[in-house]
């Protein structure tokens, strides 16, 4: 039971691809319920890894990669299908590579990186997935409101995509450089 968690977050990263397969041939009510199933995957196995206590390094490895790829499959397949703007999709995918090529960059040139996400960075999460959801909704037959709606959650999402981005950048940069300095420091 231990292994639970994993195992769930291993399903999430293979459900990304009946998602982007569904998405590319327009089967949207499909689509909304593979990715509401990732969604209560993702909701089950950390509720289990923390009641339980079965974290693990590899859960905590996989977790993220489970929710950037599901992430970056429904962003670009959205922005594919014309669900959202193209420059939308790659606004998040840029934010996310960036964050990750920082993060491999500190760890090579720093050393270990123990980085939690910040408050701003969830929030943005949640509002990248809410607007993922409303575009599959709008897109399903269950979903059917004003243009200016999905147009207010795009302009929601770029801002906090855009802000959080930043802050990781000058977060994570002021603290290599001080520790450069420091290191630096000690060897003289």
């Amino acid at each position: 039971m231990r292994h639970l968690p994993n195992i769930l977050t291993f399903l999430r990263i293979l459900l990304t691809v009946p998602l982007a397969w569904l998405l590319r041939d327009g089967r949207y009510d499909a689509a909304l319920a593979v990715a509401l199933v990732a969604g209560l995957t993702d909701a089950l196995d950390g509720f289990l890894a923390k009641r339980f206590g079965w974290q693990s390094w590899l859960g905590g490895v996989l977790d993220p990669i489970a929710d950037k790829l599901l992430l970056f499959v429904c962003f670009i397949g959205l922005a594919h299908v014309g669900a959202l703007p193209v420059w939308l999709a790659w606004l998040v995918v840029g934010r996310d590579v960036v964050i990750v090529a920082g993060a491999v960059a500190y760890h090579n040139l720093i050393g270990p990186l123990t980085a939690q996400p910040s408050s701003l960075s969830k929030l943005t999460t949640c509002l990248q997935i809410a607007l993922v959801l409303a575009c599959l909704l709008h897109l399903s037959r269950f979903g059917d409101w004003p243009a200016w709606v999905n147009t207010a959650m795009f302009w929601t999402v770029a801002a906090a995509t855009v802000v959080s981005g930043l802050d990781y950048v000058v977060h994570w940069g002021t603290k290599a450089w001080r520790e450069g300095r420091a290191s630096s420091g000690d060897k003289r």
